[in-house]
């Protein structure tokens, strides 16, 4: 497909290999059997990660910990400011090694590493306002339940916090969580992905330099069977926060039930954006193509779905597919690029089935649908891609791709465009493009999602929460919610003087 826009490989000194090891209990080690994995860029076919493969063992150590760091009080019971200080250490350095990070992300994800620095960039503010919530937890009073009585409210933090991030956003989603977590005075045991351990890594040397006391934060690598698994059963462990697909997200939910611990999840999406006949269509056209292609369309908030009015569906349908062709895939490396490679070889034939299966069901694929070549790379690329003639039933409509492609279905009325954007196992993430406010407030208000877009997509702020409805999830992250998340409701009940009547007589 010669008409689309590609970036070819560019010289670049190849990184050397990136060492992992867990941290447990402020010291970095190798794993007990001595097993390592290694990670190979998705984009270059080099390897440029070997990580330790942890364990029950190692899980089961740094569990131990997060336990005992969170008992004696070394973190839960200091200040806010002191917490806060520690904090605002982090957001420095993550900021004086952007680039750095952002290298690692991009050779184990695949993603551009422009967009890699955004993200980084975006973590630093995570991390600044978490620690501006930390000297902000409060609870209530209650001074009128009698001249004998007062009623107090505490927030406490709930424990030991296991953290478990996907490959997808491996720096960006750790620290929607993390800094939340240790505001809150939780301790934590943090899992990143098998496919993106670094930048977790690099965190902890962060977190280290910064003068985190030992066991509050630690880090072990290797496959959700055992380690996150382990998280989930362990008696030690007060609650898990996990993002990744609604699968694996049950199955925490089962792992986790017979200790009954807080469960938070940030699960998948199968979001829609539906566009009316007055709305600008080229506004919209961009948002949509940015929505579906971020990421290689690897994202739980992918504008994976849009709902058009059938008056503007045929023209809209051709700005987006002329927009497409204008969006630079290829080396990640190469700072031009909006879209890199696909992350594994499964992944990539998951995708490809699900846009083989629209074929078969009788829908049209007026761009893309395969494999893209990317001159001077073996890496695994698949083309931007827009499926038409879509409906309800097909599961290109609704079940989560998480690539790089696009179903576009129609509507006659806002009641159908609702029941369309509901219809969906998901709840994640919608959107809503007119000019009449009336018709965006009425959207809003009934399509069942998590956060609600406006003649925009994919805005995001460290002050507002983000979380979903439905199968997408359970909890919010970022905003204040995303630190109560962390923390426990306690009731004191205080009796003034001796007041209370005696009930024996």
């Amino acid at each position: 497909m010669t008409d689309l826009t590609i970036i070819p490989a560019v010289n670049h000194t190849p990184e050397p290999v990136f060492v992992a090891r867990h941290l447990i209990n402020g010291v970095w080690q190798a794993s007990v059997n001595g097993e390592t994995f290694e990670r190979a860029s998705p984009a270059h076919g080099q390897t440029v990660t070997e990580a330790a493969l942890g364990g029950v063992a190692e899980t089961e150590a740094a569990i131990a910990a997060a336990r005992t760091a969170f008992d004696d009080g070394r973190w839960s019971r200091i200040s806010g400011k002191e917490r806060a200080e520690i904090l605002l250490k982090v957001a420095a350095f993550i900021e004086r090694d952007l680039d750095r990070i952002a290298m690692r992300d991009t050779l184990e994800s695949g993603k551009p590493i422009a967009q890699a620095r955004d993200e980084i960039a975006g973590a630093v503010d995570i991390w600044r306002f978490a620690a501006s919530l930390a000297r902000t937890v409060s609870g209530d009073s209650h001074n009128s339940l009698g001249d004998d009585m007062l009623g107090l409210v505490l927030k406490e933090p709930v424990g030991v916090a296991a953290l478990i991030a996907p490959w997808n956003f491996p720096f960006l989603i750790v620290s929607q969580k993390l800094p939340f977590a240790l505001a809150a005075g939780c301790t934590a045991v943090v899992k990143p992905s098998e496919l993106t351990p670094s930048s977790a890594v690099i965190l902890g040397e962060l977190l280290m330099e910064a003068g985190i006391p030992d066991g509050v934060v630690n880090i072990v690598l290797g496959y959700g069977d055992p380690v996150g698994t382990t998280m989930c059963q362990s008696e030690s462990v007060d609650m898990v926060s996990f993002t990744g697909s609604t699968a694996v997200g049950k199955a925490i939910v089962r792992a986790s039930a017979g200790t009954l611990k807080k469960v938070s999840l940030e699960l998948g999406g199968k979001n829609p954006q539906v566009v009316f006949p007055d709305c600008d269509l080229d506004e919209a056209a961009d948002a949509i193509v940015f929505g579906v292609y971020f990421n290689a369309g690897e994202c739980c908030n992918s504008g994976s779905r849009i709902i058009v009015h059938e008056d503007i569906a045929e023209a809209l349908t051709e700005k987006v597919v002329a927009l497409s062709k204008k969006v630079p895939f290829g080396d990640p490396l190469d700072p031009r690029t909006k879209v890199g490679a696909i992350i594994s070889d499964a992944h990539f034939d998951k995708i490809d089935g699900y846009v083989s299966g629209a074929r078969s069901d009788g829908a049209a694929i007026p761009l893309g649908g395969g494999a893209l070549a990317v001159p001077g790379l073996s890496g695994r690329f698949y083309t931007p891609t827009v499926v038409t003639n879509v409906n309800s039933t097909m599961a290109v409509a609704r079940e989560e791709v998480f690539g790089p492609v696009l179903s576009v279905l129609t509507f006659k009325t806002i009641e159908e465009a609702i029941e369309l954007a509901n219809g969906a196992a998901y709840g994640l993430s919608a959107g809503v493009w007119s000019n009449d406010v009336s018709t965006c407030l009425a959207f809003a208000r009934r399509v069942q999602a998590g956060t609600v877009w406006t003649n925009t997509w994919m805005d995001g702020f460290s002050e507002l929460p983000f979380g979903g409805v439905k199968q997408s999830g359970l909890g919010r992250e970022l905003g204040r919610y995303g630190l109560e998340e962390y923390l426990e409701v306690k009731t004191v009940t205080m009796r003034i003087g001796r007041t209370r009547a005696s009930w024996v007589d």
